[in-house]
């Protein structure tokens, strides 16, 4: 499986991806999520989320390192664990934390600036690099594991030219 690169116009195509990202997804997957500030990281999970059905508000977990969600994937409950390391100050907090814990088999874990705990991460499946290009998004889909490739191979995307 190829590494898939796209550019998207706007915040409605950054809504698309995060849908069809969400049709993709099975159990147990790690997605890292790389990008400065403001490339779209949140607003790409917060799209998943809406589109795997989590009706409520999801926020930024800037602040509380983790946010828990519960989502349907094919018609079966499944934890979402958002993650945003930007606000850790080295990698053993991460441990301390126990949050390594939530990186199993029956939870999807996306993890926003997962660079500040690269040491201690697991490998993730998919790594998504979004960097804001003009008014839209440059985005790339690299799939690490085989689950990864894949999940990537179930996405059916189309951003609009």
């Amino acid at each position: 499986m190829q590494d898939i690169t796209l550019h998207l116009h706007d915040e409605a195509g950054t809504m698309a991806l995060g849908a069809a990202l969400s049709r993709a997804l099975a159990p147990g997957l790690t997605i890292y999520l790389h990008g400065d500030l403001g490339a779209g990281k949140t607003a790409l999970t917060r799209a998943l989320l809406h589109a795997a059905g989590y009706a409520g508000h999801v926020k930024s977990p800037t602040y509380t390192l983790v946010e828990p969600y519960t989502v349907n994937i094919n018609q079966k409950p499944v934890e979402v664990m958002h993650f945003d390391l930007y606000r850790m100050g080295c990698a053993e907090e991460f441990l301390e934390a126990g949050f390594r814990e939530h990186f199993n088999e029956t939870n999807i874990c996306i993890v926003e600036w997962p660079e500040k705990a690269e040491k201690v991460l697991p490998i993730p499946d998919i790594n998504v690099i979004l960097s804001v290009s003009g008014d839209g998004r440059d985005v790339k889909l690299c799939g690490v594991s085989e689950k990864g490739h894949q999940c990537l191979a179930r996405l059916k995307f189309a951003p609009n030219l």
